[in-house]
């Protein structure tokens, strides 16, 4: 079962890193409503949602992507570019360490896994302000033995590859090419996301379903002249925090749901992570 690792949002969201905008006010009270809106929305695709423990005190810790790439054998663990971040990874591994054997970016190298897009057995990894090539080489050489494929692709003008690239299924990528290289990609079907609507190419794509801010009409129309069949939600206060839909969960697979749901007596669609102590990262 395919399954989503969220966190709640910090009371304290306001005071979240920025790199490349100015600094917006956030209504908390409603990044509230629109974070439960959000998880309602991954409910509907089919996904499991998990619950990572909330940490108030880390402003920036609702982004849970960052922290971990998570692939069928292992998860690796970030080094996050953010100094002001890295706490974050702690209770995250904690709960990854449940479903993989856990790895670990190590410092120089740093990754956040926003700059991390999969697509099939490849890894498309974006040099940018928060992940260097450093941290490229390690993740490239921690999953060698696992056969996967890791490429470089430049990042110029927002936060992480995945701000500006998602991979929707069907080898489609929607991108923004003012702000990604679309080389790498070249031998997929590339849709460019309109001039109106740059931020519109960071989506959650799960068979054919593509879940898409509501903020984006000309995206929508254009992915289901495609035959994508589009969800909306409206994530207007994270995208102040540079933000998108990707950033607010982690997607892994996890082989024993139904098994661990039984053992529980738990509900097969939401579920509360359980914590246990790993060495700081």
């Amino acid at each position: 079962m395919l399954s989503a690792l969220t966190r709640r949002i910090s009371p304290r969201m306001e005071d979240c890193e920025l790199t490349f905008l100015s600094r917006d006010c956030i209504d908390v009270a409603k990044a509230e409503e629109q974070h439960q809106n959000y998880v309602r929305s991954l409910t509907r695709m089919g996904l499991r949602v998990l619950h990572a423990p909330p940490t108030p005190d880390l402003p920036d810790s609702v982004f849970i992507e960052d922290t971990a790439v998570v692939v069928d054998e292992v998860a690796v663990v970030s080094a996050m570019g953010a100094t002001r971040r890295r706490p974050e990874v702690q209770s995250v591994a904690a709960v990854l360490e449940q479903y993989r054997p856990l790895k670990f970016i190590t410092l120089p190298g740093t990754l956040e896994g926003g700059d991390v897009v999969r697509v099939g057995r490849t890894l498309y990894v974006g040099l940018s302000t928060r992940t260097n090539a450093e941290g490229v080489r390690q993740l490239r050489e921690l999953l060698k033995p696992y056969d996967y494929e890791v490429a470089c692709v430049g990042v110029h003008g927002c936060l992480h590859l995945s701000t500006g690239c998602s991979y929707l299924g069907r080898g489609t990528v929607l991108l923004n090419p003012d702000w990604i290289d679309p080389s790498p990609f070249r031998h997929l079907d590339i849709i460019r996301v309109p001039p109106t609507e740059p931020w519109a190419a960071n989506t959650l794509s799960l068979d054919g379903v593509v879940l898409l801010p509501s903020s984006f009409p000309e995206t929508r129309a254009l992915l289901e002249e495609r035959g994508f069949e589009v969800y909306t939600t409206d994530i207007s206060e994270f995208m102040k925090a540079e933000a998108g839909l990707t950033c607010m969960s982690l997607l892994f697979t996890d082989h024993q749901a139904h098994l661990r749901d039984a053992d529980n007596g738990r509900s097969a669609q939401e579920v509360t992570a359980p914590c246990i102590m790993v060495p700081a990262v």
